[in-house]
């Protein structure tokens, strides 16, 4: 956790000295650290049961806007106080930051780390509205950063990128999952290194079409079962204008991935042995073990629709990853307040590579969703123009696997802003098909899980000093274990706030129901009121 911690605080820091120091004249700028305290209650609307505790947090929301820098911090720590010993003292971080910074012409730094609470077990609890105790929940931190060039030479466009990354997840206490079933592993951390370079020139200045060439090389390093990833690829691309809004474009090249583990430790039954985090311990004397390879020719070919230039539409059809593979996406900017996004993904992932580049999707300037209960970070990130309207960690959250992935789904947002009012919607669907190694007893091998998600979040100013945020929120998951039973979550929060000059009131309220089949339904409601002092 402090590693994680000191990675993401530095790449923050970094970058912000690197924007301060890189312009003198800023249009915006604001610095706003805070503590708070709070008083929680939490009930079982069915039993009756009741909780409470206290909370003491401190955080801080920056923001830098400028010509050649774009840096947003939310970060919060809350420090939660049992009065009864029936809630633990937990100590919880949440918080986005990211940071894009023009150093010099064509070359530019780019970050983003995140902290925040996701379900570990995707057949366990499924809680949404995250006061008292909550089963299946760890804290997950993140973080990446790394230089992008961009120039021309003649006619030729080049760029060149390297990211590293990093992510850590503390391990979960309780699932929820029914006693006998299989164990899974538990993520521990992960680091990344990834390298990508390209070439090209547009339709019509050397050629009647557009010629892109591009190669790329990663390698993650897990620490669970000593996980290796590593894939390259070359590949070119030729773009056909065939009108003035549309294009034609095809591409082919050579791609090889291998991703290969260790096996765990087994007792004298043939089960795993595990740490004291409750993680599968590596067997030393196991060899490294094939989880999933491909290597051959790729090839794709599709579309591409700009009727204006707020609003472009991609689609791509092709052989990748031994099969047929679809992809695409849309964006339309409807004014600069008013952007809708939608993207259609398939890759072979792993947890820490697909957070990272989750991070990267989400805006250099967003929203701070004022949220006592919720997820905030864990889901949806909405942005405050309609240009970049925001991107969603759902299909990512979905579960924390240790194993890799074959990933595919499909995620929508919408965001609007105008004036005192914010309002953003997110929606999706995600499906992962695992690889592991045979031969160890029960394996996720060639299993499937899947989820649909929904939210929407409103923020709304009364006047100057006060206003009120909402959100509400559907989740369905659904195991390929056998006997696994699917998972649905529905649930709403609220909060008003009033500022008194730098001291702020907040009264939050939450609802949420947890349905599992086989098992009852559970109803429980949550409410705090908490006063914040603004430096």
């Amino acid at each position: 956790m402090t590693r994680a911690l000191i990675i993401g605080a530095g790449v923050v820091a970094a970058l912000v000295a690197t924007s301060a120091s890189a312009q003198e004249r800023q249009r915006h700028k604001s610095i706003a650290p805070y503590i708070e305290l709070g008083q929680v209650l939490t009930a079982d609307l069915q039993s009756g049961d009741v909780l409470t505790y206290s909370t003491v947090a401190a955080g801080i929301d920056a923001s830098v806007q400028t010509r050649r820098a774009q840096v947003q911090v939310s970060y919060r720590y809350e420090r939660r106080i049992s009065w009864d010993k029936k809630v633990g003292d937990d100590d919880i971080h949440s918080g986005l930051a990211r940071a894009a910074v023009k150093v010099a012409p064509g070359f530019t730094l780019e970050g983003g780390a995140l902290a925040t609470r996701a379900r570990s077990d995707i057949r366990g609890a499924a809680p949404g509205v995250l006061a008292g105790n909550v089963d299946n929940i760890s804290q997950v931190y993140a973080a990446y950063a790394g230089p992008t060039l961009s120039t021309h030479v003649g006619p030729v466009s080049v760029g060149a990128s390297y990211r590293f990354g990093y992510t850590k997840v503390e391990s979960p206490g309780a699932t929820g999952v029914a006693p006998g079933s299989p164990k899974l592993d538990a993520f521990d951390s992960a680091k990344s290194h990834q390298v990508q370079a390209t070439a090209g020139v547009k339709a019509g200045t050397v050629l009647p079409v557009g010629v892109t060439v591009s190669g790329a090389y990663e390698r993650e390093d897990a620490s669970q079962l000593d996980q290796r990833y590593e894939g390259k690829y070359a590949r070119g691309d030729l773009v056909l204008p065939v009108l003035p809004t549309l294009a034609v474009t095809a591409g082919a090249g050579y791609e090889k991935i291998t991703i290969s583990q260790r096996d765990p430790l087994l007792d004298a039954g043939g089960i795993p042995v595990t740490d004291g985090a409750g993680r599968f311990k590596t067997d030393p004397n196991s060899p490294r073990r094939i989880a999933y390879e491909t290597d051959g020719l790729i090839y794709d070919a599709g579309v591409i629709w700009r009727p204006s230039p707020r609003t472009t539409l991609q689609a791509r059809a092709g052989k990748r990853y031994g099969g047929m593979t679809y992809t695409g996406s849309f964006s339309y900017a409807a004014s600069r307040s008013l952007g809708i996004q939608i993207g259609v993904y398939d890759s072979v992932d792993t947890f820490g590579r697909q957070l990272r580049d989750g991070i990267a999707s989400l805006p250099t300037s967003f929203l701070d969703q004022r949220d006592a209960f919720g997820q905030q970070f864990g889901g949806c990130t909405y942005g405050t123009s309609g240009s970049a309207p925001g991107g969603c960690l759902n299909g990512v959250f979905q579960s924390i696997s240790s194993s890799s992935y074959r990933a595919r789904g499909v995620d929508a947002v919408l965001a609007a802003n105008r004036g005192p009012l914010h309002f953003g919607v997110g929606a999706g669907y995600a499906n992962r098909r695992f690889f592991s190694p045979g031969g160890t007893g029960f394996t996720v091998n060639g299993l499937t899980d899947e989820s649909y998600y929904g939210q929407a979040f409103v923020s709304a100013a009364i006047d100057r000093n006060s206003g009120v945020t909402g959100t509400v929120f559907a989740n369905y998951f659904q195991s390929g274990i056998s006997n696994a039973p699917g998972v649905l979550g529905t649930g709403a929060t609220g909060l008003y706030y009033h500022n008194f000059g730098r001291v702020g009131t907040t009264a939050s309220v939450g609802v949420y129901q947890f349905s599992q089949e086989g098992t009852d339904d559970q109803i429980s409601g949550s409410a705090q009121l908490g006063m914040r002092y603004q430096f």
